[in-house]
C-alpha cells in the first residue's frame, strides 16, 4: 500500500508537451499535456495545492496530469503567484485564474467541456473560479473554508499570510455558495492537512449543487496520486464532469 506521503519524494514528471504563458509575471504559465490523436480534447484547468506557498509548485500534481491525458483528458497544470513572492496574498492568485481562464479560448481543445481540478490550497481556487466561469469542478481535499484554516492554524500560518480577514467574504468558497455549478468534492477521512469535516460542512450548506465522495482511510495526496488505489475516485469524478 502506498503510504500518503511517497508523492512528494516520487521523481518530477517528464516535461509537459508544452509551457503556456497566459500573464506578465513569471509564474504565469501553465504545462499543457495532451491526449494521443486528434484534437479537440475536452480539458481539465489544474491547480496544485500547498497551502498558497511558493515552495510547492506544478510539479505535484504533474504525474496526476499525466494519467488525466493518458485517459483522454487534456490538462493545463496551471502556476500561480502566491506566499513566497512579492505580491503573493490574495488577491494575485484570484488575478492569475482570471488571466487564464480568458487565455482558454486560445486552446485548441473542446471548450464546451471544460473541468476545473483543484487539490488542497488548489482546491479553494477551483471552487472560487467555478463561480466567476460557470465551470464544473472536481475539489480534492480542498480548503474549501479559509477563515476556518486560518482560526485553527493561527495569526502566523500559511492560510493568515495567504489570505487577510477582510478578504473572507470573496475569497474563501464557503461564503461564496451558492457557486450555481456542479461541484464533486473528494476527501480522505485519514486528512491531517485539511480536515474531512471541512468538506462535509461545505457540502451541507451546498444544499444540493455539491456532492461528497468520501475515501475511508485515506490521507491526503492519495487523491492525486496515480499509483494510489484512491486515484481511480479522481479520474472517475472527472470524467463525470466532462
Amino acid at each position: 500500500m502506498r503510504d500518503s506521503h511517497d508523492i512528494l519524494t516520487d521523481p518530477p514528471p517528464p516535461a509537459a508537451d508544452a509551457r503556456l504563458v497566459y500573464g506578465p509575471e513569471p509564474l504565469q504559465f501553465g504545462d499543457l499535456r495532451v491526449p494521443a490523436g486528434e484534437p479537440p480534447f475536452p480539458l481539465a484547468l489544474v491547480l496544485h495545492g500547498g497551502y498558497w506557498q511558493a515552495t510547492y509548485n506544478v510539479i505535484h500534481t504533474g504525474q496526476m496530469c499525466r494519467a488525466l491525458a493518458a485517459a483522454g483528458v487534456a490538462t493545463w497544470n496551471l502556476e500561480y503567484r502566491s506566499v513566497g513572492v512579492p505580491g503573493g496574498e490574495w488577491p494575485a492568485a484570484g488575478a492569475d485564474l482570471d488571466l487564464a481562464l480568458a487565455h482558454l479560448d486560445r486552446l485548441p481543445l473542446e471548450h464546451a467541456r471544460v473541468v476545473l481540478v483543484g487539490h488542497s490550497a488548489g482546491g479553494q481556487l477551483a471552487l472560487w473560479a467555478a463561480k466567476r466561469a460557470r465551470l464544473p469542478v472536481v475539489a480534492l481535499a480542498p480548503v474549501s473554508d479559509v477563515r476556518d484554516a486560518v482560526e485553527r492554524r493561527g495569526p502566523g500560518s500559511a492560510p493568515a499570510r495567504f489570505m487577510a480577514p477582510e478578504h473572507f467574504a470573496e475569497g474563501s468558497p464557503l461564503e461564496l455558495l451558492p457557486l450555481g455549478v456542479p461541484q464533486i468534492l473528494i476527501h480522505g477521512t485519514a486528512d491531517d492537512s485539511v480536515p474531512y469535516p471541512m468538506s462535509e460542512r461545505y457540502v451541507e450548506a451546498a444544499a444540493g449543487e455539491a456532492e461528497l465522495v468520501t475515501l475511508s482511510g485515506a490521507g491526503h495526496f492519495e487523491l492525486i496520486d496515480p499509483l494510489a488505489s484512491e486515484f481511480a475516485e479522481t479520474l472517475a469524478a472527472v470524467c463525470r464532469m466532462l
